[in-house]
């Protein structure tokens, strides 16, 4: 084949095959950005609807992908490639690839039950296996979580399917139980009503169920009293941190005291002749 066949064949595979081939990624490129537009609208309506957000999060990303994913067989197709053996090939490769990333495919099964079951969704705050913090994120593999202190716990779904989960917002309240020490000495009674003042005052305190306060134990060196109260779940550290402080307050006011560790030691004098 000499130059002027060559570029006669290259000149008939640009009006044809070539012409073809552009045209299919010009579309290409029109359907994937008509598919993101579409996913977004649909994703700002479920948020004006208030769909549940950790749905949202997992099946409008799906969506999009899935979408794609049509596209580009259908392209292949139109190009002439056989898609059954395109099929068969990722079929294969699939399977292969399920069997080396076995734990891969539970963390899947897992998100799968996430979201469907939803033990818990974005926005609450949990512990999982002794790791506390609040869910900021779910994806079909992993949960993500964010702990108090700003860490980014990343969790598979392997696991927080399969082991037992603590959620602190499920409720939208939550009781309290503080433990306040005084001494043997103290009357019990006025200091009962010491705290029972300080959590009647409290408007973050609700009062159905109504606080109460218990002598709850006879420690060593003091008696405890067990102040107990109900708080809306956004209300609850902030209560808690108040309770502390306000108690102490009250307390020195009707001067009733705080008790301390201490030790009495006892010298015996032995009289030497």
């Amino acid at each position: 084949m000499d130059f002027t066949q060559l570029l006669q064949k290259i000149g008939e595979w640009i009006t044809t095959e070539g012409l073809k081939l552009v045209l299919v990624l010009i579309v290409l490129f029109v359907i994937c950005k008509l598919i993101n537009f579409i996913c977004k609208r649909l994703d700002r309506r479920l948020e004006k609807k208030n769909f549940d957000l950790t749905l949202r999060h997992v099946l409008v990303p799906t969506l999009r992908r899935v979408l794609k994913v049509l596209i580009w067989v259908g392209a292949i197709g139109y190009l002439g490639f056989q898609t059954s053996a395109i099929s068969a090939a990722i079929l294969s490769i699939g399977t292969a690839i399920g069997l080396a990333l076995q734990g891969s495919l539970s963390n899947f099964a897992g998100g799968i039950i996430v979201v469907a079951l939803r033990p818990y969704k974005i926005g609450d705050f949990i512990t999982v296996d002794s790791v506390e913090g609040t869910v900021s994120e779910i994806t079909l593999f992993y949960t993500y979580l964010t702990t108090p202190d700003n860490k980014v716990v990343i969790l598979p779904n392997s696991k927080t399917s399969n082991t037992a989960i603590v959620n602190f917002t499920k409720n939208s309240t939550r009781r309290t139980d503080i433990e306040f020490s005084i001494p043997y000495e103290e009357d019990f009674e006025k200091a009962q009503a010491a705290i029972q003042k300080v959590m009647d005052k409290n408007s973050k305190i609700l009062q159905d169920p109504a606080p109460t306060t218990y002598v709850s134990k006879h420690a060593d060196s003091a008696i405890i009293i067990l102040a107990r109260y109900w708080t809306a779940n956004a209300d609850f550290w902030p209560t808690k941190f108040e309770m502390m402080a306000d108690v102490k307050k009250e307390f020195d006011k009707q001067h009733i005291s705080i008790p301390f560790n201490q030790l009495d030691v006892h010298i015996d004098q032995i009289d030497k002749k």
